[in-house]
């Protein structure tokens, strides 16, 4: 189905909408043999809190932004190329539900889903264009991911000396190589992580010693294998945030009003498109998935909402 789309009116159509939506602040979209294979809102778990992301699902890229005005404006975009991309479910607890990994080289991250239905059906729109892609290819799966960070509201004092109290003053860290919160103290020291940056990045001093007397190449793959990850419990607590802190900010503003939840569109589920699908693309690709899920259909949702402005 997404073959048919390539050279479709539709598709082109609706990627230039996207781009339109994104504005000055995108990079270009329109490329040859892309093809738009879904979007709507899912529920990131950020550094600080979880915020509502819109998320633009392609053939060979997965794109989201912040959510400027709900259906018609995002910001801070990131494209994730999918031939390094790899999803792991998420146990549903008493907090959270719905959830799975996003994980790439160099970011990776938890997202929620307003429902069970929805969860699999990005799940498997994901993965099915990462086969695609690897097949098409002949690349392999990519093995060694970026660590996935413990948000700073999981962790009150340093995950490693114990003792630290992180106060306005004492500030949060996090290691680029396990994800954990520590203190200055216990991450003094910086190592080349060459599949996140061309610069030395700041780890925690256990890291550190690992991955001093690992083989070169080897080193993030040795350290995330060594912390064990961050682990989901049944109170909720050790969830996973972003591995990056570079758009956890409060500048989206979503449309104001209790607008109803649109569940999110998959264009190659649809084997015939309407002559009415095509002429209105341009107006509804936007306004029909992009709307705030609503604080009842998922908790993790309902737990963002509360003392924050996103």
């Amino acid at each position: 189905m997404v073959d048919r789309l390539v050279n479709s009116e539709a598709n082109t159509r609706r990627i230039a909408s996207v781009e339109s939506c994104f504005g000055g602040s995108g990079v270009p979209l329109a490329v040859p043999g892309r093809v738009l294979v879904g979007e709507g809102v899912l529920t990131k778990m950020c550094r600080k809190r979880p915020k509502s992301r819109q998320f633009f699902l392609f053939n060979d890229i997965l794109v989201y932004g912040n959510i400027v005005i709900g259906k018609k404006k995002y910001n801070k975009q990131h494209v994730m190329p999918l031939e390094e991309v790899s999803l792991d479910s998420i146990v549903d607890n008493q907090q959270y539900r719905n959830g799975w990994y996003i994980r790439t080289t160099t970011k990776s991250f938890v997202v929620y889903a307003a429902t069970s239905t929805e969860k699999q059906e990005w799940m498997a729109h994901i993965n099915k264009c990462v086969e695609d892609l690897l097949r098409k290819s002949g690349k392999k799966p990519v093995e060694n991911h970026a660590a996935v960070w413990v948000p700073d509201t999981d962790a009150s004092i340093c995950m490693h000396c114990k003792k630290t109290q992180f106060t306005f003053i004492q500030r949060r860290h996090h290691c680029r190589s396990c994800g954990a919160v520590v203190c200055a103290g216990c991450s003094s020291k910086k190592f080349l992580l060459p599949q996140q940056s061309t610069k030395s990045l700041r780890v925690c001093d256990a890291c550190y010693e690992r991955l001093k007397h690992v083989p070169s190449g080897a080193g993030e793959e040795s350290a995330g294998s060594a912390t064990g990850g961050v682990k989901h419990n049944a109170s909720g607590h050790g969830l996973a945030g972003d591995s990056s802190n570079d758009e956890d900010t409060d500048e989206e503003t979503t449309s104001p009003g209790g607008e109803s939840h649109d569940e999110p569109r998959f264009y190659g589920d649809s084997s015939v498109l309407s002559a009415d699908d095509s002429q209105s693309t341009i107006a509804t690709t936007t306004s029909s998935s992009t709307t705030t899920v609503s604080p009842s259909q998922n908790p993790a949702v309902a737990s963002s909402m509360t003392g924050s402005n996103c």
